[in-house]
């Protein structure tokens, strides 16, 4: 099939965009290549040190078997994480019989904005993708790995990962995910009764009941979020084994793709004759496919943010304009919570991903040639892991949609475009998700009521406030204010005004959850308010206008470009659950357009 004029026209544009930047990175990591094992060129105290603990030290000591390092995201808090406690010994084992030997390079922090909504700890969020890849980094400077594994699921992890994985570009990279939990209270049911909450119709221990019936067990979150949208990332650009991403935890075929990824980390790396290093993964047409899944899934605006990041990383320099101008042209082939009632599980007995990336090749709206740890192309992904005898085989996909209501073909898909649009306007630059926005509400024009913090507008929500339509801007929330967090506890109490009549919308400089969905959202707002942008402007009773049938975001105030910007004070954000540590991250962070990266 030939490509989509539009997936060519875009994809050329980043790569002339990033020619200067991409050839240094590629002549970096090819020297880093050229020189051979890394350990050849440790003295020997060096290599004692390395190997001092293992059960392998001879082999490490006198043979050429491949090394695989491991850096784990494993913590026993989250449940997406949990599984990967006994990760370890199993490789080690799957990697002695493949012919490698096996370390733990180092772990890497994961935290759950789940648990940090609405709390000051969110503050440190986004910043944590850069704390996990400077911690990847340490775990990698020691130099002695043929080829890493990167055990990691949620928002931040699998983003700060990559742009480590990207760094260390010559050391192949394979992604090993841990699967989502089996289905629980159905995502609809459980924001239902958070909204019923709001409202004083339910109390606390009906709340309680309904999270834990929704968050149960080990595994990643069952709804259409940050993380399961890097689960779909991951396998769109090559670094999974196809059709792993949502296979339970815990589970035979869970286990068996564990082993078979081994044997792929253990394959691809500089001491055989199938090298694959991350960063010749990592292009520009890797980074347009995960963005075409972004759209043809609905999946988190927090990967807006993250995938510029990430591709900086690797010389790749991606715009809003990429994600606008390839969602115009993306179809929405999947209803998952937020944007429908399924869950990932749902999805994936549907047909799931490779179902999805053949529907995409056929229609050309897919590079088929890139290259991945699987050593195919993308057709690779279209195949279904089962199990033949304990070990994974790989037969044909589904070919046609086992439940329409969930997945449908590219040809009849329930929108012609994947929903994200780019906004621009005197307010300034960002982004709106309308895949779960009802069509009536893609313009909003009311007047704005101004707050500093999310817990602001709950509390004027709290003392009937709000009576009419409203904008509600939230600024001061960019990375360089206070780490830009997600003001997803803001959800449940729009969308109360909205069941109520009124028309609302968000217009903030800060974030939404992956797991956003009806309330129209304009986020991402840059340049921020704490630098002085047009947000810092706006007044309480200003006539805002809300287009994302036309992209634009304005201020109607007549006085508005004269005034002087609102000056943000930072004694809210600047200590408290280890605020005051990131006081660097936060002079540094750049803007939201292109990562609101600290590292990058």
């Amino acid at each position: 099939m030939t490509l989509h004029a539009t997936i060519d026209r875009v994809t050329d544009r980043i790569r002339e965009r990033s020619l200067k930047s991409r050839t240094a990175y590629l002549a970096k990591i090819a020297r880093a290549a050229q020189e051979g094992p890394a350990r050849a060129h440790l003295s020997c105290g060096n290599q004692a040190h390395a190997y001092a603990a293992m059960s392998d030290k001879e082999d490490m000591a006198t043979t050429r078997k491949p090394n695989i390092g491991i850096v784990s995201a494993y913590n026993d808090m989250l449940s997406a994480h949990q599984p990967f406690e006994h990760y370890p010994e199993r490789i080690r084992q799957a990697g002695r019989a493949a012919g490698a030997t096996v370390q733990v390079a180092g772990g890497v922090p994961a935290m759950c904005d789940g648990v940090t909504q609405g709390r000051p700890g969110m503050e440190l969020s986004l910043f944590s993708r850069d704390v996990i890849a400077l911690a990847a980094g340490v775990a990698l400077s020691h130099d002695c790995f043929d080829s890493a594994m990167y055990l990691g699921v949620c928002d931040k992890i699998v983003p700060g990962l990559i742009i480590a994985a990207a760094t260390f570009g010559h050391i192949p990279a394979v992604f090993v995910p841990a699967g989502p939990m089996p289905s629980g209270l159905p995502n609809d049911e459980k924001s239902k009764v958070r909204q019923q909450f709001a409202t004083g119709e339910v109390g606390r221990e009906e709340l309680m009941k309904a999270e834990m019936a929704s968050y149960h067990s080990a595994g990643t979150c069952t709804f259409y979020g940050t993380a399961n949208t890097n689960q779909m990332l991951m396998e769109f650009m090559g670094l999974h084994l196809p059709g792993s991403s949502f296979v339970n935890p815990n589970t035979p075929l869970r286990e068996a793709l564990t082993v078979a990824a081994v044997e792929r980390a253990a394959a691809i790396t500089n001491l055989g004759n199938e090298y694959m290093p991350a960063g010749q993964v990592l292009d520009e047409r890797a980074f347009v496919n995960g963005i075409v899944g972004l759209m043809a899934t609905g999946g988190s605006t927090n990967l807006v943010l993250h995938l510029p990041a990430m591709a900086r990383a690797a010389g790749v320099l991606l715009d809003i304009e990429d994600f606008h101008d390839l969602s115009e042209n993306v179809p929405l082939m999947a209803r998952v919570y937020p944007n429908g009632l399924a869950d990932v599980n749902h999805f994936h007995a549907a047909g799931g991903l490779g179902y999805m990336i053949g529907q995409l090749l056929e229609g050309g709206l897919l590079h088929p040639d890139v290259k991945t740890i699987n050593g195919t192309g993308l057709d690779g992904y279209t195949a279904e892991p089962k199990l033949d005898g304990g070990r994974v085989r790989w037969e044909a996909g589904a070919r046609e949609s086992l439940n329409d209501r969930i997945l449908r073909p590219a040809s009849d898909p329930f929108a012609k475009t994947g929903g994200l649009k780019q906004l621009q306007g005197n307010l300034g630059r960002g982004v709106i998700k309308i895949s779960a926005v009802a069509p009536e509400r893609h313009v909003i024009e009311a007047k704005a009521r101004v707050f500093s913090d999310q817990e602001a507008v709950k509390t004027a929500f709290r003392a009937g406030e709000f009576t009419e339509d409203t904008i509600v801007i939230v600024r001061f929330q960019g990375p360089r204010a206070n780490g830009m967090p997600e003001l997803h506890s803001l959800t449940p109490t729009l969308a109360v005004l909205q069941d109520r009549g009124l028309k609302v919308a968000l217009v903030t400089d800060g974030r939404m959850s992956g797991a956003s969905g009806k309330v129209p959202a304009a986020i991402h707002v840059s340049p921020e308010a704490a630098m002085g942008g047009p947000l810092a402007r706006v007044q309480d009773g200003d006539l805002v206008r809300l287009d994302a049938a036309s992209g634009r975001l304005e201020c109607l105030a007549p006085d508005f470009d004269s005034r002087e910007p609102v000056a943000f004070d930072p004694s809210g954000s600047n200590e408290g659950l280890g605020r005051e540590m990131f006081a660097a991250f936060r002079a540094v962070a750049g803007p939201a357009t292109e990562g609101a990266g600290v590292v990058v």
